[in-house]
C-alpha cells in the first residue's frame, strides 16, 4: 500500500531534482567569481576579416570638388535583386549597397575601372583604391566597408535568422544578442561555430560559452558568412514530455487515492 502511496511523489522528486540541475546549464561564464571581485580577462587580438568573392563594398571618395566623384559614389546605390536579410523590425532597411566582389575578385568602379580587392582586408583596399584615385583626383579620401557582412545564427536562440552587421568587428556575444539570446533549452556548452575559408572549404569550431574561456578564444570575433548553431538540450526532449508525465503523476496520485480508501474498507 505505501509503495503505491508514494510512487506518485517519488516521481514529483524526481522531476524537482532534475529541474534544480538544470539551472546549472544554463549560465554564462560559471567559472567566474560571483562576488564583487574584478576579474581581468586576457585581451583577444581582433583580425580583420578578408573580402572575399561576392561581397559588397561601399566606396565613397571625397576630394574638394564633391561633383568630381559623384559618379563613384553614386554606385552605392542598392544593387538589383539585393533583398532584406534579418529578423525582427530592422529587416526592411538591411540592403546591400555597393560594389560587387565578382568571382575574379574584381571590383569595377567608375574611372578608376578594374580593381582587385579579394584577399585584402578593407584596410589594404582602401588604401589601394585611394593611391589609384590620386592618378585622377586631388587628395582623394577613401573610405570602404563591408555592407553584406552577415552571420547566420540557428538552433535553439530567440529569433534564428541571417543578420547583416553594420560593422566588422562583431563578436559572438553580439551575434547572440542580435539574435534575442539562446532560450533556456540552448546548449551552452557546446555551440557550433562553421566558417567559410577564402579557397571555399569550411572549418568547424565548438565553442563553451559556459566558461569564461570564450571571451579569448581566436573564434570570439566572428568573420563574415559565419554560421553558429546552438544544440539543443536533453532538458528541451524532457520538457516536451513534462504534460505526459504531469499526467501520469495525477493519474498515480488518484489511483493511490482510491487503493487507501478501498483498502480501508476492506
Amino acid at each position: 500500500m505505501y509503495k503505491i502511496f508514494l510512487g506518485p511523489f517519488l516521481i514529483l522528486g524526481l522531476l524537482t531534482m532534475f529541474s534544480c540541475s538544470s539551472k546549472k546549464q544554463i549560465k554564462y561564464f560559471d567559472d567566474l567569481s560571483d562576488t564583487a571581485k574584478t576579474v581581468n580577462i586576457a585581451k583577444v587580438n581582433y583580425v580583420e576579416p578578408l573580402i572575399q568573392i561576392d561581397d559588397i563594398l561601399n566606396v565613397t571618395i571625397l576630394t574638394l570638388d564633391p561633383n568630381a566623384t559623384q559618379i563613384i559614389n553614386a554606385g552605392n546605390l542598392a544593387l538589383a535583386g539585393s533583398t532584406p536579410v534579418g529578423g525582427g523590425n530592422n529587416a526592411a532597411t538591411q540592403t546591400s549597397n555597393g560594389y560587387l566582389v565578382n568571382k575574379e575578385g574584381i571590383i569595377d568602379l567608375p574611372i578608376l575601372g578594374k580593381i582587385k580587392v579579394v584577399g585584402l582586408t578593407t584596410s589594404q583596399a582602401r588604401e589601394l583604391i585611394e593611391e589609384k584615385s590620386k592618378t585622377f583626383f586631388k587628395d582623394p579620401s577613401v573610405s570602404l566597408r563591408i555592407t553584406n557582412f552577415k552571420i547566420t545564427i540557428a538552433g535553439e536562440v530567440t529569433k534564428p535568422s541571417t543578420y547583416i552587421v553594420p560593422n566588422e568587428k562583431v563578436t559572438i556575444l553580439d551575434a547572440l544578442g542580435m539574435a534575442g539570446d539562446l532560450t533556456i533549452y540552448g546548449k551552452r556548452e557546446n555551440v557550433l561555430l562553421i566558417r567559410m575559408n577564402q579557397d571555399g572549404s569550411k572549418e568547424a569550431h565548438r565553442l563553451d560559452l559556459s566558461k569564461s574561456a570564450v571571451l579569448k578564444s581566436p573564434y570570439y570575433y566572428l568573420k563574415q558568412n559565419d554560421y553558429l548553431y546552438v544544440e539543443p538540450a536533453k532538458t528541451k526532449i524532457a520538457a516536451a514530455d513534462a504534460a505526459s508525465l504531469r499526467t501520469i503523476t495525477i493519474i498515480g496520485s488518484f489511483l493511490s487515492f482510491i487503493a487507501i480508501i478501498i483498502t480501508r474498507i476492506k
